[in-house]
């Protein structure tokens, strides 16, 4: 055992003993980040314009801070984006990461002092965890790569711009300089096909031992490594045994990802975002990712069932940590040291422990099928083909639904895009179990199928590689982009079939 390895130990025993300390407390924790929070941000403009040298507790500032998503807030970021201070949040911010919007293109979320600390130190507590819980070190020795976004940033009235993956490359550790992969120069690289083959050119001969990053990307990688040598990821990497990903659930990526690796390796599960790093798994035996609840983030949750309701005029039901339950799906609500308040994520999430409070994220709540009512959400599509699938060699690299409500004949149905990397030796028996899958996970899509409203599922093979090539051709090729895993609408679909 290296000394590397053995110090990794006892800073890992400390920063569990840290974890334990405010997750063991959740709601007095949650209680002094809200009022540091309103304390810190009095004097900003929103700040002003919500009063916040009257409110004293939450009551309060749920009758001051309404709800809003990204457009709700746009007109103080774009103060921001224009250089002016203390709008949202004291000064200026450090960093705005741009992703990609919905209705109002490019969006630009900032980062401060205050919050950038907590990216890097999440990331790197996950890693402490998993050490602690399991006693493996050893990987410390090895090489690392993060998947990312380019480094280069861009500078608009005293502040840098950037995709979140490359400016969190600014601050990796000095510690493990020596140990990242891929070079800054190839990091730097735009065009994402190019970058991943530049990658595999660096990294062949090195002595990988963690991988990180979307599963989608990290599956191309992997496929150009296997290309390039004709021998499964597990042999050219020997002592490759930890992914760390986030972005997307892994378990439909789980039997290609075993394939290509030939061998199982522990995998750690991150939740982070633009807005904030929400959560990380912190134990290999327990299910969903440990809530930050002490990392500059005030957390509000509205059942997503109700969200879109407006009881009395008042809006849906707010809840903070202490009154959230086991197994409902909550649109998660956020009021950050980065200045976002009462901001809608966009993510819905669903607790699977209360002591402490881990979570699962189950979907978008803007991606869902409702066309008739079901209101089917992410979650349920991906344990529905986890179970389709089980026990069986059919391996899937990527898939979509969407819901066919004009078919040229017959009831209409959802349809599912699948690339498949193993097909189905019997197609029409796949799409049965699918189908019933379905069933099981939602009630009302039972009811449509059962009351011959709906037909079963329709399943229509992706081409190989149809999937980069529908990311390529929008832009979206790479770094923090995923495929959405249903739409209430047809766009994807139809492009997808057009090729």
């Amino acid at each position: 055992m290296s000394l590397k390895s053995i110090a990794a130990k006892l800073f890992a025993k400390k920063i569990y003993n840290t974890t334990q300390a405010w997750s063991t407390d959740p709601i007095e924790t949650q209680k002094k980040v809200f009022l540091q929070l309103i304390k810190d941000a009095n004097k900003t403009q929103f700040g002003v314009d919500h009063h916040f040298d009257q409110i004293k507790n939450y009551d309060d500032f749920t009758n001051q801070v309404p709800v809003r998503d990204y457009e709700g807030l746009k007109p103080y970021i774009d103060k921001v984006v224009k250089g002016s201070v203390d709008v949202l949040w004291k000064g200026k911010p450090l960093y705005f990461a741009k992703t990609s919007g919905t209705t109002s293109g490019a969006k630009y979320i900032p980062l401060t002092k205050e919050s950038m600390p907590f990216h890097i130190t999440a990331a790197r507590n996950a890693i402490l965890h998993y050490i602690h819980e399991t006693g493996n070190a050893d990987f410390v020795d090895g090489k690392m790569i993060f998947l990312q976004g380019s480094p280069l940033l861009e500078v608009n009235n005293g502040i840098k711009f950037g995709r979140l993956s490359g400016i969190v490359a600014h601050f990796v550790p000095k510690y493990l300089q020596k140990n990242r992969m891929p070079s800054w120069e190839t990091n730097c690289i735009e065009d994402w096909d190019t970058k991943v083959n530049a990658i595999v050119e660096e990294t062949i001969n090195e002595n990988m031992a963690v991988i990180s990053g979307i599963p989608s990307w990290v599956q191309m990688y992997f496929e150009k490594l296997h290309q390039k040598e004709g021998k499964p990821v597990g042999e050219i990497f020997k002592n490759f045994n930890l992914f760390i990903y986030g972005g997307v659930n892994y378990e439909p990526y789980r039997a290609k990802f075993e394939n290509l690796i030939g061998r199982k390796v522990d995998s750690i599960e991150l939740f982070p975002a633009s807005e904030g790093f929400f959560a990380y798994q912190d134990s290999q035996k327990e299910k969903g990712m440990l809530l930050l609840l002490n990392s500059g983030i005030f957390y509000e949750f509205i059942k997503s069932d109700e969200f879109y309701t407006n009881p009395e005029g008042s809006g849906p039901r707010r809840f903070t940590i202490g009154e959230v339950e086991l197994g409902v799906n909550y649109v998660l609500i956020i009021s950050t040291n980065a200045g976002l308040w009462g901001y809608d994520l966009g993510d819905t999430v669903q607790f699977t422990s209360l002591k402490p409070y881990r979570i699962i994220v189950s979907g978008r709540i803007k991606h869902y099928i409702s066309a008739f009512g079901e209101h089917v959400i992410g979650k349920e599509v991906e344990s529905a083909l986890q179970e389709a699938i089980l026990g069986t060699t059919i391996r899937i690299n990527e898939f979509t639904v969407a819901p066919q409500i004009t078919p040229a004949e017959g009831l209409p149905y959802h349809e599912w895009c699948i690339e498949f990397e193993n097909e189905p030796e019997d197609s029409v028996s796949f799409a049965e179990a699918l189908d019933n899958a379905m069933r099981k996970q939602n009630m009302y899509y039972d009811d449509l199928i059962v009351g011959k409203v709906l037909q079963k599922v329709v399943v229509t093979k992706v081409a190989k590689n149809g999937f980069q090539d529908y990311m390529k051709s929008i832009g979206k090729l790479g770094g923090q982009n995923k495929i959405p895993r249903l739409s209430n609408d047809r766009n994807i679909v139809d492009l997808l079939k057009s090729k």
